[in-house]
């Protein structure tokens, strides 16, 4: 048990990233120098047993400094053996004789020199006697060197972890459900680039008549007003800038029977960017006559972009028609579930007991998991205690899938649910699959309660999977409270 502990700490202390090194107070100490190492480890040189080698007399005295401890005297004694006479017999062993010497001094910078004449054994002698011995010792120093801080080390000593199943892959997140993007609104700078931007709309006759336009309305509103209306009702090909032009000017006068000449353009006029600036303009015109009017473009207009433009500016009105028309399109069976979405993120938006109680009644209703995955999403945008009961609610819920689940108790995490109510449910939750979201959720709360909770998982869960997602999310966190847990966990007898 307190060789996975170990690994599973040191998974997470990889996660520290910078965090580790630039703490010299976390507490990793190097052994005693004189412990003695491993059984499996050669402990003593042999008595040299080559006399007409040329590096016998090296080795006699590389041995002799060994057995008297001085091991600064042996390692560079040994160290001259391969470098000297690297056809020597002794040469191959002398490595690791020399790497023992280092490893007893145990300093960092020796401990490093030690890993790399091991390493230089394994590539130039492969078949050496003391390979055996190498491999263990340079195990040791590997460990030695991840406790101080050393990534290479700290690295090794994980993966090889891994490779014995102490230690897991690090978790992969789980990926939230992607809001809608919002249907981008025309500014009210649009419908001039619209005009401008089209080679048929720079024709020195239309600048001209679009300059009278301009011209016209700021002299006398009034009478331009019936001058934009005979615009906006010619439909020849040669006009569509002017129409264009005359929308934008129209809407700005916000006068009784606005909404008729926008909506009959919406519904007649063969120009698209005519008919899209239209339904953009209605949702200026803070009247119901202009809700009414973007509900028939909802319930009669075949043009999907013209849709969802309606559904954006009914979204923009505010007002309890403007949702009602909302929540009636959101269950029209033929509306394209691409545009329920967008309805769905919309009603959301604007924040009142309908919508909220209106999504709730929804979920239930609908067949599509994307739109139900919308749904989650925006009651936990709109927030509040009853949204926040209802998403633990479809969390705990057995009969849900467990994707659909595990979305709920995310968003009801992002939604401003109590932690309390977040921390209480982990124990009523018995399925693995949820308390390892829960854990997720607890590692993206800022309270202090939500870092006393990962830490309680780590060192008391008795399931080792869940202790281990928990380790990996205390290995993210920069807070003191996570790096003295998981010290405590390295260093528990």
């Amino acid at each position: 048990m307190y060789g996975m502990q170990f690994g599973l700490a040191l998974a997470a202390v990889v996660g520290l990233g910078d965090s580790l090194m630039l703490r010299p107070s976390f507490g990793f100490q190097p052994i005693a120098v004189a412990e003695a190492p491993a059984d499996s480890m050669r402990l003593t040189a042999p008595a040299p047993w080559l006399r007409a080698d040329p590096a016998d007399s090296l080795y006699r005295a590389a041995r002799e400094a060994l057995n008297r401890r001085d091991y600064r005297a042996a390692a560079t004694l040994f160290a001259q053996i391969p470098a000297r006479f690297p056809k020597s017999g002794y040469a191959a062993d002398a490595l690791y004789w020399q790497a023992f010497a280092l490893y007893r001094l145990g300093g960092d910078r020796e401990l490093r020199l030690a890993r790399d004449a091991l390493r230089r054994q394994r590539d130039r002698f492969p078949k050496a006697a003391t390979n055996g011995d190498a491999a263990a010792l340079e195990q040791r120093i590997q460990g030695e060197l991840a406790q101080r801080g050393d990534r290479e080390a700290v690295a090794a000593v994980t993966s090889e972890a891994r490779r014995a199943g102490e230690i897991p892959v690090p978790p992969t997140p789980p990926t939230p459900p992607t809001p809608p993007t919002p249907p981008t609104p025309p500014t009210r700078a649009s419908a001039w680039s619209s005009y401008s931007s089209e080679s048929s709309c720079r024709e020195a006759d239309d600048d001209m008549k679009v300059a009278a336009l301009n011209a016209l309305q700021q002299m006398d509103e009034a009478k331009a007003r019936p001058i934009l209306r005979r615009v906006l009702a010619r439909r020849d090909a040669g006009s569509a800038c002017l129409r264009r032009k005359a929308v934008f000017l129209l809407a700005q006068q916000n006068e009784p029977g606005t909404e008729d000449v926008l909506l009959e353009s919406v519904r007649t006029d063969p120009d698209p960017e005519v008919r899209r600036q239209a339904v953009f303009w209605l949702s200026q015109v803070a009247t119901e006559r202009a809700v009414g009017a973007l509900d028939s473009i909802l319930r009669f207009s075949k043009d999907p972009e013209i849709q969802d433009k309606a559904v954006f500016a009914l979204s923009q009105h505010g007002s309890p028609k403007a949702g009602q028309a909302l929540r009636a399109y959101v269950e029209r069976a033929e509306v394209p579930d691409a545009l329920k979405e967008k309805a769905i993120f919309w009603i959301g938006q604007n924040q009142n007991p309908e919508n909220a109680g209106f999504l709730r009644s929804l979920y239930g209703r609908l067949k599509s998991e994307e739109l139900k995955k919308k749904v989650l999403f925006s009651l936990s945008q709109m927030g509040g205690e009853e949204n926040g009961r209802w998403l633990l609610g479809i969390a705990r819920d057995t009969a849900q899938g467990i994707e659909m689940r595990k979305q709920a108790l995310f968003w009801a995490g992002q939604g401003g649910v109590s932690l309390s109510e977040l921390t209480k449910l982990y124990g009523s939750v018995g399925d693995q699959q949820m308390r390892e979201q829960l854990i997720f959720v607890y590692s993206q709360r800022d309270e202090p309660e939500a870092l006393d909770k990962l830490i309680e998982i780590a060192k008391r869960d008795p399931n080792p999977e869940l202790r281990k997602r928990a380790l990996f999310w205390l290995g993210q966190s920069e807070e003191s409270r996570a790096i003295q847990a998981l010290q405590d966990i390295i260093e528990q007898p």
